[in-house]
């Protein structure tokens, strides 16, 4: 199964208490990149994130985003400095004392006093959270994968009709070449024949025409372009990640292509050339978003 390296998933898990989001996307990339965001108190999880994604993605960037809503991640708990408390307290009996007052000190006005008291968050620490996350990202992680795959596939069917048409256009080109050389003797023999006025040398122009035809000889370009193409067809059947054999069957296919263009000295093949360079060009650019 070929996969595109773009897609996009989305995965939500969540209990009485807390709802985890993971949205993820992937895009173009030489390599298998994951980067995460997510909240502080989970990024004791990331490397288990990416961990899951690797399972499913084998190439291309991927941007993961956690949100969480609700309150199930941190714990609020009051801390009371009780030694301050207590200064605070003496400090203000002594004064009553000293100015003989008679003011009544209360707990409200003792906890109302500044560094007294103190509201803390504390990590839940729920292994449930951790399996919230867990499950979210599968979810996200399984919608990217059949995405990469519904699109794969739609790139393997337009690479099959380009292959196909290379094909078609090297098969003109093998019906072509043996003319070339009888053409190019013809031509030899008229402009030899108006310089010489008739006197014609038989055996000089059949050498020439030999070098030439040797020079022009495109068989093998063509040989191997059916081979490569055969590669091709046969790499896209394959399970494993393939776009970088693809990339280099592409560069082979265009040397091949430009050798046979700069040899051929007939329009009929020049053509043919310009369209398969046309149909590679388009290959090249759907193999750059395979995986």
């Amino acid at each position: 199964m070929v996969y595109s390296m773009t897609g996009f998933g989305r995965g939500k898990k969540a209990n009485d208490r807390l709802t985890i989001t993971v949205e993820m996307k992937s895009v173009n990339h030489r390599f298998c990149e994951v980067t995460v965001r997510m909240p502080r108190q989970l990024l004791m999880f990331e490397d288990k994130v990416k961990k899951i994604i690797l399972q499913y993605v084998k190439r291309g960037r991927v941007e993961v985003f956690v949100n969480v809503e609700g309150e199930g991640l941190t714990k609020k708990k009051l801390q009371v400095d009780w030694q301050l408390l207590s200064d605070y307290y003496q400090s203000l009996q002594e004064a009553n004392e000293r100015f003989s007052l008679q003011d009544r000190v209360t707990l409200s006005q003792l906890f109302s006093l500044e560094g007294v008291t103190e509201i803390v968050e504390e990590e839940a620490g729920n292994e449930e959270i951790e399996q919230l996350l867990i499950d979210a990202t599968h979810e996200a992680a399984l919608q990217l994968k059949g995405m990469r795959e519904a699109e794969g596939r739609a790139l393997i069917n337009d690479i099959r009709e380009q292959l196909s048409f290379i094909t078609a256009c090297a098969s003109q080109i093998q019906m072509f070449a043996p003319e070339v050389s009888e053409q190019y003797r013809e031509r030899m023999v008229k402009r030899v024949g108006e310089f010489l006025q008739g006197a014609i040398d038989e055996v000089r122009i059949l050498t020439e025409v030999a070098i030439f035809a040797e020079k022009a000889d495109i068989n093998e370009e063509l040989k191997r372009i059916h081979s490569h193409v055969e590669q091709f067809t046969a790499a896209i059947c394959s399970d494993a990640p393939i776009g970088r054999k693809l990339d280099f069957l592409v560069q082979e296919l265009n040397r091949e292509i430009n050798t046979i263009g700069s040899k051929a000295n007939d329009s009929r093949i020049a053509l043919q050339v310009v369209e398969m360079k046309s149909a590679l060009e388009k290959i090249k650019e759907q193999v750059q978003n395979i995986e």
